[in-house]
């Protein structure tokens, strides 16, 4: 069968890349071996525009257990001979289209990396973003992504611990849903992702394979457009009840010591994990599909090895030892067929009621193989312009700030998200040690040991839009500033950078110089990159959205009873800035959603005063100096303070700094300040241990009852702008219950 470049165009294929699978093959592929390449040289999956940049990335560490890449996801030493396995991956398209299954799908893909390499996930995390939640649109995404994530985690019994929400006009018609995966195993019981052995039998575990999820990679892998809606096909169908029975299955598996490898069939499916693990191995494998468990009749060879369907893994076994394996999978009820087996010598051998549909190469197919790889034309983008002449002079002082405050507090990106997070679980297992005292990262049990863990994940796209170096080493130390201020030490980073068209030479100079930002930032906190995902071609017909390279970051607690809150803890304490105060609203909530400034440079940001700030934390929290941590972020100062009294209904009083506009000091988002509280007892010794420090540091005032105080003006009570912060995203959604995802528009 001949094969038009038209066809391979179709495929989103090159005529390019078509010409080198035919010098690859030698022979003109046919129309299943075509689409495999499509699949498997798809952004989604062979990172061909990205992976030059990406191993310019920190990925090495002394706690590393693995090395980047090798693995589904990253693995970490945490002491007391354990590892923390962790990953965050995006899931943007299907969302766009299908927001509860594209959301679901996410969340169950990301814990099976996780459960594949033999460790048992605890704790789950999100960033999500949305256009204007005013909008039905946004609104209908919102409640259809929140219930996929919340249905599908607290069916799957794994906490969802925390995470981010923005709502930006640039995500209308292309919101991003990143979700990560945080689990433990017992050093020396990780499963590789590799064939290995001759003659050893490959089997497929878990659900039945069907006709959703096909082409999934590369719908990835392209814009979405007006017709983006006819691809629904490419968007997956969970079921977490099947997950959890695979979860337990797998894990039961492991311990029988008949598995060579394991993967998780995620994006292209079983094209991808025979393809991945083989060449690992540097084996090949022949699988007879016909084998393959399926759920529709009369699949095609091309639909079987594309399909996405989810709640399934490829695994390679010792031979003679099926039967333990059989065995396993038949108390789960779970479908366990033996479909083919490894062989020597690379290839790939397809076959259907034992006709050859497909014969191919394991290593052409793979990234770091024959996959191309490709570095793209970047140039500096031409609103840039427009950022570096803002003149902050030409914002007047308003005239009534508190008028100012009740309309910061309340806007989405600001506001309680009390709405989404009340769908989620977060205390199944558990292991959750900050659902009633909140910190700045969320803090889990590492079970079975008293270690604890920081989680969080961070980026503000606006900064990265208005300079991408300086924005995305603002979303490193942002992660690492909330895990120390919560009592933890930086561990490792796991990214999910989310871009627009590659070929678009201003959105790969934004690609490129937020690798560069990062890379210098995972350096300066020893935060080695373990792994993510690169998820391009993020836009709309008005164009890309805002360049967001999100953070998971991991910390440790040697002990999990030394986390610190953020909460103020009783009035009389003192509270504290421990950094400096700055003339600087750039790229501010309060610039851009009140006095509606697009273009402003990112806010102050300078890596080494960021660094010694971690130290400087770091001390107070071992010392315990300090009553409370809450750095000062999204909102400024004044929603710093005002969040600080929320958990235990208490006020503050604090007197300006005359030398910074009021504005600027209220609600400026200038990097690298904390809030902190003293007990009166511990002011000598907190002060002293700042001036030795050499630190720059600030009263600003005391706790109080419940009274909000600004330069002796009342700002009403703690409990009055509590209840203005916890219902004004219930507020744009009044009418559409928790849990229940809105009509399809």
């Amino acid at each position: 069968m001949e094969i038009t470049v038209t066809t391979a165009e179709q495929l989103r294929l090159t005529a390019e890349e078509f010409e080198l699978i035919r010098q690859k093959l030698g022979r003109i592929p046919n129309f299943t071996e075509l689409c495999c390449f499509s699949a498997m040289w798809s952004e989604h999956c062979s990172y061909k525009n990205s992976i030059k940049w990406l191993k310019t990335l920190p990925r090495d560490g002394k706690k590393m257990l693995v090395k980047a890449g090798e693995e589904n996801a990253g693995l970490m030493d945490i002491g007391d001979g354990y590892g923390v396995v962790f990953k965050i991956e995006s899931h943007n398209h299907p969302s766009a289209i299908e927001p509860f299954q594209g959301a679901a799908t996410g969340v169950g893909g990301i814990h099976r990396d996780i459960f594949t390499m033999g460790a048992r996930p605890i704790a789950s995390l999100n960033s999500l973003r949305f256009g204007n939640l005013t909008e039905a649109k946004t609104q209908h995404l919102l409640a259809g992504i929140v219930h996929g994530i919340g249905h599908y985690g607290n069916c799957f019994g794994v906490p969802t611990v925390g995470g981010e929400i923005y709502f930006e006009n640039c995500y209308h018609t292309n919101p991003l849903v990143n979700a990560m995966s945080v689990g433990i195993l017992k050093n020396g019981e990780t499963i590789s992702a590799t064939a290995e052995g001759t003659g050893n039998p490959v089997f497929f575990v878990g659900s039945a394979t069907g006709k959703d999820g096909i082409g999934g990679a590369s719908f990835a892998s392209a814009n979405i457009t007006a017709d983006s809606a006819e691809d629904l096909p490419a968007v997956q169908v969970g079921d977490p009840f099947q997950e959890k029975k695979l979860l337990e299955a797998c894990l039961e598996v492991i311990k029988t010591g008949a598995i060579v490898g394991m993967q998780d069939m995620g994006a292209a499916g079983i094209i991808c994990s025979t393809a991945e693990m083989s060449a690992k191995g540097n084996s090949g494998m022949r699988i007879d599909l016909d084998k393959v468990p399926m759920r529709q009749q009369n699949m095609k060879a091309w639909e079987l090895l594309l399909s996405e369907s989810q709640e399934r893994m490829l695994m390679v076994v010792e031979k003679g030892r099926e039967a333990d394996v059989l065995k396993v999978f038949e108390k789960w009820d779970l479908p366990c067929s033996e479909i083919g087996l490894v062989t020597a010598g690379g290839l790939l051998e397809f076959y259907m009621h034992g006709i050859l549909e497909a014969v191919l190469p394991a290593v052409e197919l793979v990234l770091g193989g024959g996959a191309p790889q490709y570095e793209r034309v970047y140039t500096r983008p031409g609103y840039l312009d427009k950022v570096a002449a803002f003149n902050p002079d030409t914002i007047e002082l308003p005239v009534n700030l508190k008028s100012v405050a009740e309309q910061l507090i309340q806007i989405p990106n600001i506001a309680s998200k009390r709405w989404v997070y009340s769908q989620y679980d977060s205390m199944v297992g558990a292991g959750t040690a900050s659902t009633n005292q909140p910190s700045d990262a969320a803090i889990v049990i590492a079970k079975p040991t008293s270690k604890g863990l920081a989680l969080t994940t961070d980026c503000n796209s606006r900064y990265v839009f208005a300079d991408p170096y300086k924005g995305t080493m603002i979303a490193v130390a942002e992660a690492a500033r909330n895990i120390v201020c919560s009592g933890g030490q930086p561990l490792g980073v796991t990214n999910c950078l989310n871009f627009g068209n590659p070929y678009n030479p201003e959105v790969y100079y934004q690609f490129v110089n937020a690798i560069k930002g990062m890379g210098e930032a995972c350096i300066k906190f020893d935060t080695p990159v373990t792994g993510g995902n690169v998820s391009f071609y993020n836009q709309s017909p008005d164009g890309p959205v805002y360049p967001t390279p999100t953070i998971g970051m991991v910390g440790l607690l040697e002990n999990v009873e030394m986390k610190m809150t953020m909460d103020f803890k009783k009035p009389g304490d003192h509270i504290y800035l421990v950094g400096q105060s700055r003339n600087d609203i750039n790229s501010s909530e309060y610039l851009h959603k009140i006095h509606g400034i697009e273009f402003s440079p990112a806010p102050h940001f300078d890596l080494e005063e960021e660094f010694a700030l971690h130290r400087v934390i770091e001390t107070l929290v071992k010392n315990k100096w300090i009553a409370s941590a809450h750095d000062v972020s999204e909102g400024g100062l004044f929603v710093t303070l005002t969040e600080s009294g929320f958990n235990r209904n208490l006020g503050y009083a604090i007197t300006s700094n005359n030398a910074i506009r009021k504005d600027a000091l209220l609600f400026g988002e200038a990097q690298s300040r904390v809030i902190v509280s003293v007990d009166k007892e511990g002011i000598a010794a907190f002060e002293a241990a700042l001036k030795d420090l050499k630190f720059p540091f600030e009263m600003l005032g005391k706790v109080t009852e419940g009274v909000i105080s600004i330069d002796g003006e009342d700002w009403d009570t703690i409990i009055e702008w509590k209840n203005k912060y916890d219902h004004a995203i219930g507020n744009h959604l009044e009418g559409h219950e928790p849990g229940q995802a809105l009509v399809a528009l």
